[in-house]
């Protein structure tokens, strides 16, 4: 079965894909980056849920793609931590028994922070590009980005995902990182409450973030953990070589 719909909650209106493969297995929620959205991940989630023989869920974060957009003027420097709680009442909203989650960038900071906090029915997480503290390079990555934005057609390319939402949403990424108070983001103290199995990827030549972050998050969790560096990718490794971050990520999750 599956489902591409809307729902009204807290205050939010938030777009959705569901793909129910086998209620016994558990569900896989995707949760996108800073510029990204459902339509923006591609088939990689359903094939990642096809292998694996798991339900699927994505969903656009409020102010992204075909959810409503921010209602707010600027971000708390807490934001991440705030969306992984909209995350668990999303959760319970759809009372998903078991879940695994797969987070890219500010997908995998916020899938961090849920699993610190809510550890009921979590199996897993695997971490893509993700930020558990700012670093000059994070920070050159997002000045780069703010050129592009203005000099080349990377506005227009994300105006057929966001639509009317562009501007805000590249404004909430770029001028959140870059306020000198968001210097202070560090999560590491609460990866130390993170009890599940977690799987660390990130492209050998990520623009946004040095070996260290995924040194940090090894070196904090609790649970099972591994790291997984992808060879000829940057960013986005499930785009930039596809196949060896599909097929780790698959056998993490079938060993689950």
């Amino acid at each position: 079965m599956e489902i591409e719909n809307s729902l009204e909650i807290n205050n939010a209106n938030i777009h959705y894909y569901h793909h129910e493969i086998n209620p016994e297995r558990p569900t896989l929620i995707f949760l996108h980056d800073s510029l990204g959205s459902t339509q923006l991940w591609r088939d990689f989630p359903k094939e990642v849920a096809e292998k694996t023989n798991c339900n699927l869920f994505i969903y656009d974060r409020k102010g992204y793609g075909k959810s409503s957009p921010f209602t707010i003027y600027r971000r708390e420097l807490t934001y991440m931590h705030d969306e992984a709680d909209f995350l668990n009442d999303l959760v319970q909203h759809f009372n998903f028994k078991h879940i695994i989650l797969f987070g890219h960038s500010d997908g995998g900071s916020i899938a961090l922070l849920y699993a610190s906090k809510f550890h009921q029915n979590l199996q897993g997480i695997v971490v893509v590009g993700s930020h558990i503290i700012v670093e000059e390079i994070s920070l050159q990555g997002i000045r780069e980005a703010k050129i592009a934005y203005t000099e080349t057609n990377l506005k227009m390319r994300l105006e057929k995902y966001h639509g009317e939402n562009t501007q805000k949403v590249f404004e909430m990424w770029t001028e959140t990182w870059l306020r000198p108070d968001f210097i202070d983001f560090d999560i590491r103290e609460e990866l130390k409450n993170i009890e599940c199995p977690t799987l660390v990827i990130q492209g050998i030549d990520d623009e946004f973030g040095s070996i260290e972050q995924v040194n940090g998050i090894i070196n904090n969790v609790k649970g099972r953990k591994e790291s997984y560096l992808v060879l000829d990718a940057k960013h986005t490794p499930y785009k930039e070589n596809r196949t060896p971050t599909l097929v780790k990520t698959v056998e993490f999750i079938d060993s689950l």
